[in-house]
């Protein structure tokens, strides 16, 4: 299973990153989650600090791209071996930089490569 942490996490039911990190769990993935406001969803908690968690796998992104600059030698910090830009959050400056640091980048939605078995 891929260790995964979620940025932008939110407790809103209606907002795709609840709906990613359920599903995370739900297929035995363990996930760690960021978001603006500290919450809880389907058990993880989370904060908004940007906690050194280890073997990540996959970072999987929910914020827009002006927000991701604030996240960028935090997610090169961590050496993930790839990074999901969910629709809307493609960025490529960051997408570049992340391939120069040889991490792997998916402009995918984390909820369909689920479904079908991708993740």
């Amino acid at each position: 299973m891929k260790k995964t942490l979620v940025i932008g996490a939110s407790e809103s039911p209606a907002r795709y990153s609840y709906k990613a990190i359920t599903q995370l769990t739900q297929h035995g993935h363990e996930v760690v989650a960021i978001g603006l406001i500290p919450g809880n969803v389907a058990g993880v908690d989370y904060s908004n600090v940007k906690a050194p968690f280890e073997d990540i796998d996959t970072v999987t992104l929910y914020i827009s791209p002006p927000i991701q600059e604030q996240y960028y030698d935090y997610i090169l910090g961590l050496k993930p071996k790839r990074v999901i830009f969910n629709p809307g959050t493609e960025n490529e400056s960051f997408e570049r930089l992340l391939k120069h640091n040889d991490i792997r980048v998916d402009e995918a939605c984390t909820l369909v490569m689920l479904a079908t078995g991708q993740y």
